[in-house]
């Protein structure tokens, strides 16, 4: 079973650090070959604790028309067409994939790629364990069931999409395939503002899809506290896949939205801050509280000096702390019963020093 998936079923928070291309820009930077870059960006991730690493594997020929108009920021990134931007960045094929996989396996941390092509969704098939399926081809219905043949779980995402386009691209998965679909809230904007990260989205997937294990592709650029990720987690998101990079400031694509290894170190301490916080649903004491509860919690106590032999009536009684005797909720039950002994004024009442 994929690393994945295993904590998944565990029911552990899953983040999976989408490198996409952004290798390109890094080997520029560190003056190495793309092939080094994409291996530096893994070990990175697997250094900060992420327990996946994603890549995109295209042509651009097969991707985008030659007139296909970008629809990204284009103050970070100033391509003004898809196909342009996409033929930049479409050097590797399946003999650098196999190779990251391998090398992803050596590092300990699981290895996907979104194929955007038969021929990719074919020779990934051997690569990886899942397989993620793009906003962009939500409604790519021959597309989703191509892959979902492959018998594989499959991250699906969701952005732009109504209801009805979401149940018809589950069900073209459903026909073909029963393995575990995971559904991803996600916005299609590069970046996406916090205004519009519209995460109670997450919370109506739940609903709606209780069968299904609920994510989230992040696009807000990274905020100070991970706000965006823990509120994720917390209103439900077990599976999160943002973007990442080594260096934020690098122009173009996407590191201008990314996260680099130290905003993945804040975003998993954070949900494991979460996690410890978070507890069980039981209505019931903790073994912690029960010193607490037995000395917070009050008891009968004598109001007044009791003789031998007298029976016990409401007003000789009050309630004190602790709560070591007995219970005020037992008051009826004492009423009436005779002494034993004689009890002192103030004093935490037991049952042994009654009769009757």
């Amino acid at each position: 079973m994929s690393m994945i998936m295993e904590r998944i079923h565990q029911g552990k928070f899953v983040l999976i650090a989408e490198i996409g291309v952004n290798y390109y820009d890094i080997a520029r930077k560190e003056h190495i070959s793309n092939l080094e870059a994409a291996k530096l960006m893994v070990r990175e991730a697997r250094a900060a604790g992420i327990h996946g690493v994603k890549f995109q594997s295209y042509k651009a020929g097969t991707l985008a028309a030659k007139n296909s108009p970008a629809y990204w920021d284009m103050s970070e990134e100033s391509t003004a067409s898809q196909y342009e931007l996409f033929q930049k960045f479409d050097s590797f094929g399946e003999a650098e994939y196999r190779e990251l996989a391998e090398y992803c396996k050596m590092q300990g941390i699981e290895f996907l790629s979104t194929a955007f092509d038969l021929e990719s969704a074919d020779y990934l098939e051997h690569l990886m364990e899942i397989y993620k399926i793009s906003s962009s081809d939500l409604n790519n219905y021959p597309f989703i069931e191509y892959q979902a043949k492959k018998g594989k779980p499959i991250l699906l995402s969701t952005g732009a999409a109504d209801e009805a386009e979401i149940d018809r691209a589950l069900a073209s998965i459903r026909r073909y395939n029963q393995e575990l679909v995971i559904l991803m809230h996600c916005v299609l904007e590069y970046p996406t503002p916090y205004c519009h990260a519209n995460l109670n989205k997450i919370t109506s997937l739940k609903r709606r899809y209780p069968d299904l294990v609920i994510g989230y592709s992040d696009h807000t650029k990274p905020d100070f506290h991970s706000d965006v990720i823990k509120t994720a987690y917390h209103l439900g998101a077990q599976v999160v896949e943002k973007h990442f990079t080594l260096d934020k400031t690098l122009p173009g694509n996407d590191h201008y939205h990314a996260m680099d290894p130290e905003d993945a170190r804040q975003i998993l301490s954070g949900i494991a801050f979460l996690k410890e916080i978070e507890g069980n649903c039981e209505l019931k004491c903790l073994e912690s509280e029960r010193r607490a509860r037995e000395n917070a919690r009050r008891s009968l106590i004598s109001l007044e000096k009791i003789e031998k032999g007298t029976r016990i009536e409401e007003q000789m009684l009050t309630w004190k702390r602790p709560g070591t005797g007995i219970s005020p909720e037992e008051l009826e039950k004492l009423i009436g019963k005779e002494a034993k002994e004689d009890i002192p004024e103030d004093t935490i009442l037991q049952w042994g020093m009654f009769a009757g």
